[in-house]
């Protein structure tokens, strides 16, 4: 199944200062609720990411890096493929975010590309629709978190 996701939020942070902590995969990684980052470079992760989907829970176990990087225009594609552990189906996703100035603060625009495979599929769009904005809440308070917003 294919699915498309565009969300937007912003925090009370610069531009510079959102920049710099959403492109610390570390970081970053930690902020997604059920992930776990195994390994993180400036360029690439590796971890595993547990969802619930309805009545059952999914563990992927994946990679992802970044496929373009802008640091001057604070724009970002990050790839990334997750295989379903116990044969649950896999995922990828093609994660594009920009940020632009917001006030005082900085809104982030961020369209998602997802194929998901397998059992998971079978729950259709709006439960995963509706699965992502919670799991975007849940990152954006994160994310306020550490900038101190």
């Amino acid at each position: 199944m294919a699915l498309e996701l565009n969300h937007s939020f912003t925090v009370a942070a610069t531009p510079e200062r959102t920049w710099e902590l959403l492109t610390d995969l570390h970081e970053v990684g930690s902020c997604f609720p059920g992930a776990t980052v195994t390994s993180a470079t400036e360029e690439e992760f590796t971890g595993t990411v547990k969802v619930k989907l309805g009545p059952i829970a999914v563990t992927y176990q994946g990679e992802g890096r970044f496929v373009e990087r802008d640091d001057e225009a604070h724009r970002a594609v990050i790839e990334g493929l997750g295989k379903g552990l116990r044969g649950l189906g896999n995922a990828s996703a093609t994660v594009t975010v920009q940020l632009t100035p917001d006030g005082e603060g900085t809104r982030a625009d961020v369209a998602t590309a997802m194929n998901i495979t397998g059992k998971p599929a079978q729950f259709g769009r709006g439960v995963m629709q509706s699965v992502s904005d919670k799991l975007l809440g849940q990152f954006v308070d994160c994310i306020e978190g550490k900038l101190g917003g």
